[in-house]
């Protein structure tokens, strides 16, 4: 009798220590991701009043979005975001290298979604759309307290469709644009032979193809006499990393090339194996030349590898990462910094150029490429 009971007791006491474990690691986990319990417990309380006690009780997947949308938001750092639907599915296209919409590269300045760049022969090339404006609304609807995710969905649409977007240029004039939206195949580099035996190449953002297409415009500009390279990021807002390392290894010496740290202080290096430039370089870049752009502009710069002209660039230095929650979502969250090889962080300061040149208003309506003519220049000084 006696033993049986204390068997009794052992297994009560048993599961007591199992209980309490089980509640002591839930607790971390929880103080782990808000800093409190009771933090915890509101977001807990919120959701399930939301569910309960609002007039037209949402759908669940509803308050969940809002909420993991909150998290992303709360930090305040517009390169993280939750992406779900069209949103992660047009991230996943563009990094390929094909998207649909209205061709053209969406930023966000000063809080407001900014058009960065109107690619080639696209639509919103065709429509007049400006680097520089503003997207006030889409299609009557204002995109004050939108992410920049949000902005981009809703101008991304079905090949053939129109969407409207009210822009202001910077100047100030707001005017209305309608757009029909095609489908874009990003082709991002283009160059040509622009005098003698002076090659020009026009990067518009870095793709996963990137480095592969810009190998095969130097060999092409090589075979047309090509020695010396102006590198045009002008309007560049960047893209993937690693294309920027592979596009490195054409024109910065062996070598680092950009070094990534988190913030437990992990260091990740990424280099050139290029033994000795062929070309005598100038890159221009301005004020929306942004991440891989100003990987490519600071390894140049810390490795003397050419001469910056132009305007200081956008200064965003720091790496996102994608992770997916689930087949139809992820969060795209600012994991790290990048530093350039002279072990600078440009993170809000940019890359400032060796030769700074203001790009010049139009003259009589004609467009007058001052700072495309200071490289020339500088190339035929050397």
């Amino acid at each position: 009798m006696y033993s049986r009971k204390k068997i009794i007791l052992s297994i009560v006491g048993g599961v007591l220590v199992g209980i309490f474990l089980v509640l002591g690691s839930l607790s971390y986990i929880v103080n782990s991701l808000t800093g409190s319990t009771t933090g915890t417990l509101k977001i807990i309380a919120a959701l399930n009043i939301m569910k309960n006690q609002y007039v037209q009780a949402p759908e669940p997947d509803t308050l969940v979005t809002g909420a993991i949308k909150g998290v992303a938001s709360s930090v305040g750092d517009p390169h993280t975001a939750y992406l779900y639907g069209e949103s992660y599915k047009r991230l996943l296209s563009e990094t390929k290298g094909e998207f649909g919409g209205i061709g053209a590269i969406i930023g966000e300045k000063d809080g407001v979604p900014t058009i960065v760049m109107p690619m080639e022969e696209s639509p919103s090339m065709t429509a007049g759309v400006k680097a520089g404006d503003k997207i006030l609304k889409v299609d009557g609807v204002e995109t004050k307290g939108w992410t920049l995710d949000d902005t981009v969905s809703k101008i991304r649409g079905p090949k053939g469709t129109t969407v409207t977007i009210t822009l202001q240029s910077e100047d100030g004039n707001v005017r209305d644009v309608s757009i029909v939206r095609d489908t874009i195949k990003s082709k991002t580099v283009a160059g040509k032979i622009i005098e003698g035996d002076i090659g020009y190449l026009r990067l518009a953002h870095f793709s996963d193809n990137s480095p592969e297409e810009f190998g095969k415009t130097l060999k092409e500009l090589e075979e047309k006499g090509m020695k010396k390279l102006i590198l045009d990021l002008r309007h560049n807002p960047g893209g993937v990393l690693k294309a920027s390392v592979g596009i490195a290894n054409y024109i910065i010496p062996k070598g680092p090339v950009v070094s990534v740290i988190t913030k437990t202080g992990q260091k990740e290096e990424y280099f050139s194996e290029l033994e000795k430039p062929k070309y005598e370089l100038v890159v221009l870049i301005d004020k929306y030349s942004a991440s891989a752009s100003e990987i490519i502009a600071g390894a140049v710069q810390d490795t003397k590898a050419g001469t910056l002209v132009g305007q200081t660039t956008y200064g965003k230095g720091s790496v996102q990462t994608v992770i997916p929650l689930d087949f139809d979502s992820a969060f795209k969250v600012t994991i790290a910094k990048y530093y350039t090889p002279a072990n600078r962080s440009i993170d809000g300061v940019g890359v400032k150029p060796d030769v700074e040149v203001e790009l010049q208003k139009p003259v009589d309506g004609k467009i007058v490429d001052n700072q495309l003519d200071k490289a020339i220049e500088i190339l035929r000084a050397k």
